[in-house]
């Protein structure tokens, strides 16, 4: 069997998921010779649809099953969400996305339904991490030197995250916070965009993440400063992490992925569970996790994912509270 890429226009799509974005019932049933469906909360080549295809070539074969995966990005894995509800709840349509389509997502855009309700974490397929990095013409080469440049110029050094919002965002208010600065936020809509801008010199420093900013910094594009993983990242062994250098709390591991709808019966979801861990777990995904500056993901329980999606929408939720933010 092959692995099927389907990429579709999400223009209309938009509206369903920032406007509607209502459950449609489907009769639950055994899963059948129908094709497995992965819908991808990201663009065409992009992380989350590397990750995807990845499952979706290991899927096929411990299955039996033809896999198609389809990349539906936008409105912060919702598009995404949006088209799962409206399948049958059957097991044969899933979706990968990060844990800020139900962490932080809510925060950063007006939706009518509670995200966490609708779907069901079933497995944790990789991880990544974000890097604070600086345009090279900032007088700054470690973050100990940037704190002290920005303490110099209240007011007038800025920084840019892949979403208001998001952890990219968080990260920022939470180190203005500890380190007693004022960075001015700057908002964009994904990380090209924003690291467009960083390496052209129009804002200064940002927090992407680990895979996106990886090309530019071996490239001496951009400079880094710090890693927000509990340990230094395997392609950045040089760049201290935030608790190496006093702020344990901008640490953030956010991981990717494999959602349901909880209404999908039991038994389908342990079959695809333990499939996808089975597919993860073997050695040449792992290298190609590597590869694009990820890391295998941890056998945690639906349980454990959703738990930790909880405490982490109400951590982001207290820090955005802090400055009175207010979703778009």
């Amino acid at each position: 069997m092959t692995v099927i890429v389907r990429r579709r226009g999400i223009g209309a799509a938009l509206v369903v998921a920032g406007v509607m974005l209502t459950a449609v019932g489907a009769s639950a049933q055994s899963p059948t010779n129908k094709a497995l469906r992965i819908i991808a909360a990201g663009p065409p080549g992009g992380s989350l649809d590397v990750v995807s295809r990845l499952l979706a070539d290991g899927l096929q074969k411990e299955l039996n099953q033809t896999v198609i995966v389809e990349a539906k990005p936008g409105a912060g894995g919702a598009l995404a969400v949006s088209d799962m509800m409206q399948a049958a709840r059957d097991g044969n349509t899933v979706v990968v996305s990060l844990d800020g389509t139900v962490s932080e997502a809510p925060h950063a855009m007006k939706l009518r339904i509670d995200i966490a309700k609708e779907v069901r974490p079933l497995a944790e397929l990789a991880r990544g991490g974000l890097v604070m990095v600086g345009h090279p013409s900032l007088p700054a080469r470690t973050l100990k030197e940037v704190v002290s440049y920005v303490k110099a110029h209240p007011g007038k050094v800025s920084y840019a995250s892949y979403s208001a919002g998001s952890v990219s965002h968080v990260m920022g208010l939470q180190l203005n916070k500890a380190a007693g600065i004022d960075m001015t936020h700057i908002a964009y809509k994904g990380s090209p965009p924003a690291l467009v801008d960083v390496v052209g010199g129009h804002v200064p420093l940002m927090f992407t993440g680990i895979p996106n900013g990886l090309p530019l910094i071996s490239a001496g594009k951009i400079v880094p400063y710090a890693v927000s993983l509990p340990q230094r990242s395997a392609l950045l062994p040089n760049v201290p992490t935030f608790a190496e250098l006093g702020y344990p709390q901008l640490g953030a591991t956010p991981w990717f992925g494999l959602f349901v709808t909880p209404d999908v019966p039991s038994a389908a979801q342990t079959r695809l569970r333990d499939a996808a861990l089975k597919v993860m777990a073997r050695a040449a995904v792992h290298e190609r996790l590597k590869e694009i500056g990820l890391t295998p993901g941890q056998p945690r329980t639906p349980e454990e994912l959703a738990t930790a999606l909880r405490t982490d929408y109400e951590r982001i939720g207290d820090v955005l509270r802090s400055i009175d933010f207010k979703p778009e």
